[in-house]
């Protein structure tokens, strides 16, 4: 028994270090052809006494050879050990109990080991795609373990990223009907990507009021992304109170009844989420600029005065701003809208970011990332929550002096805490190196695709604690579609191959313009006037509805999203959209 099976396996261990182990590989001639094929990325098998210890192949040398018997040696990973157990079929389990020995046997790993590896081990299981090694073999992901302790997709562009956010998301859709699901769509993708299942938010139909903003979020809008002044910022910080105040009064007094607040007396702070007006809260700057006797001292609360009254009347803040106070205290309808509770069919929901305002953009991202971790902190985690953030390291730099400060703070705060109240963080990004190392330290599964910059690759080395981080030496030179998967969503380290997703299911950048000119298209000046009209029209009041009358507060009416279109072309490519071009957006 033992003559045959060495004449069949391709190699014997001759050392084990640790979590390694080197393997001499025999020399052609008492090889089967397969095995002549033993390359970086294998998996092979090692025959110990009491089990079979699954490794990878890592490198392959021909230098240094202890004998004549050996044609190469190979340096491999032990990943983990089936063992034959008492059930129906043997189980597998990841790390290694029992290390091989010298001249253990070495063999190509067979089909129905791989099956016994990547086998679904409960409900709770996805289908991603299948291994590189071996394509009848399905690669599944489990679900539980993916979201409750975060997950990342990583890749550059051009690689099919987006369509792996699509397949993953549009699995968990299946496989967790209950699991709320929030995306932030940075470039306008995915808005076709899920069909029924998704609520597509945009300015056109969001409802954000201002009075959501905490303190250091609607400075950052005042102020348009740039650093407050300290002499106005002192100034909102008394008042903003105030004012909340004097709108609570509003519903059990008429404003002639109301007596004089103290502000120490107020009882909120500029971070409470409650309403208040604009109306107020300028009346009462108004109100101190009057006190003052020195003409400079006035100068701060006329600026201040006019970059509210600036910002209120910019058609682009239309959503913040806009009847924001009728309806009362509406924050319970905005939370429910964008959170889905209920849920109405659609249990996702799509913030398309490109039309808002480049300056507002990161407190927005603040504002939904804060909120979200603070509905599942104060409802002790009842109704779990994903939320994806794409292009990531757009607002969780890791160069601290790039960026909004609140809303890293946010995003690592759902990543540091987040598992604990049921709101899950779904990372993608092109650019790791430039994300904050705190933050995707944080997630324990990682889908790895093709990435070319050596900062991304030195960010992965460090964050992959697995035996097999010798895998993202293949990061640079994986095809399209391919992935590197680590952590504990996977089985194993796995080099696998997305699947293919349906057209419907394509992000709109998967559909690529041609550069080419073709004398069909209608470029004339009628096209350009049509296109300069849609760019005029984001930021004038031109077809803005006129504003309905104010409502009492207390009636507290059903935010229901507008039918406003989404901002993207539709996803094939129409020969004659040059021509839809010359109906102005609704």
């Amino acid at each position: 028994m033992l003559h045959s099976t060495t004449a069949s396996s391709f190699g014997r261990v001759i050392s084990v270090r640790g979590s390694q182990a080197r393997v001499g590989i025999l020399r052609t001639g008492r090889m089967s052809p397969a095995a002549t094929r033993a390359t970086v990325g294998r998996f092979v098998s090692l025959r110990s006494m009491t089990s079979t210890i699954v490794a990878m192949i890592t490198e392959v040398s021909c230098e240094n050879l202890p004998s004549d018997e050996f044609m190469a040696s190979a340096s491999v990973d032990l990943l983990g050990e089936i063992l034959d157990s008492s059930g129906p079929r043997p189980r597998f389990q990841r790390g290694v109990t029992n290390y091989p020995a010298i001249d253990d046997l070495a063999d190509l790993i067979t089909n129905q080991e791989l099956r016994t590896i990547y086998a679904p081990n409960g409900a709770d299981q996805i289908d991603v795609g299948t291994l590189q090694q071996d394509q009848s073999v399905k690669a599944f992901v489990d679900v539980e373990e993916m979201l409750s302790k975060h997950f990342a997709v990583l890749g550059s562009t051009g690689v099919g990223k987006s369509s792996g956010v699509s397949l993953l998301i549009n699995e968990i859709v299946r496989s967790r009907p209950d699991l709320r699901i929030f995306l932030l769509d940075v470039h306008n993708e995915y808005g076709r990507c899920f069909g029924d299942h998704a609520l597509v938010l945009n300015p056109r139909n969001l409802k954000l009021p201002f009075w959501l903003f905490n303190f250091e979020e609607i400075v950052d809008v005042l102020f348009g992304g740039r650093p407050g002044v300290p002499e106005e910022l002192d100034v909102l910080a008394e008042v903003i109170p105030i004012a909340k105040r004097i709108y609570t009064q509003y519903q059990h007094a008429d404003r002639a009844s109301l007596k004089r607040i103290d502000p120490k007396s107020v009882g909120f702070t500029a971070d409470t989420p409650v309403p208040y007006r604009l109306v107020d809260m300028m009346s009462l700057i108004d109100e101190r600029m009057g006190r003052l006797e020195n003409r400079s001292s006035r100068i701060v609360y006329h600026k201040l005065i006019s970059r509210i009254e600036t910002v209120r009347n910019d058609p682009r803040y239309a959503f913040m701003f806009d009847n924001a106070n009728v309806g009362g205290d509406t924050m319970a309808e905005v939370v429910s809208l964008l959170f889905r509770l209920p849920a109405n069919g659609k249990q996702m929901t799509i913030m398309q970011l490109a039309g808002f305002p480049a300056e507002v953009g990161d407190s927005v991202v603040s504002v939904l990332c804060r909120m979200a971790f603070d509905f599942g902190l104060w409802s002790d985690g009842v109704s779990p929550l994903l939320f994806v953030c794409e292009e990531a390291h757009r607002y969780a730099s890791a160069d601290r002096s790039i960026g909004f400060g609140p809303t890293r703070k946010a995003i690592s705060r759902i990543a540091k805490e987040g598992r604990k109240y049921g709101v899950y963080l779904g990372l993608v990004t092109q650019r790791p190196a430039e994300l904050d190392a705190t933050i995707i330290s944080q997630c324990n599964t990682l889908f790895t695709m093709r990435l070319a910059n050596d900062r991304d690759q030195s960010l992965l080395r460090s964050a992959v604690s697995d035996a097999a981080a010798n895998l993202l030496s293949f990061v640079p030179s994986l095809g399209t579609r391919e992935v590197l998967a680590f952590g504990e969503g996977v089985a194993l380290p796995t080099r696998l191959r997305f699947k293919e997703v349906p057209a419907h299911q394509l992000p709109r950048s998967e559909a690529k313009i041609s550069t080419v000119p073709s004398a069909s298209r209608g470029q004339d000046m009628q096209f350009v006037d049509a296109v300069l009209e849609r760019w005029r029209g984001a930021t004038s009041h031109r077809d803005a509805p006129h504003d309905p009358a104010p409502m009492a507060p207390m009636e507290r009416p059903a935010l229901r999203p507008l039918d406003a279109p989404m901002l993207q072309p539709s996803l094939s490519l129409d020969p004659d959209r040059f021509s839809l071009l010359k109906r102005p957006l609704r």
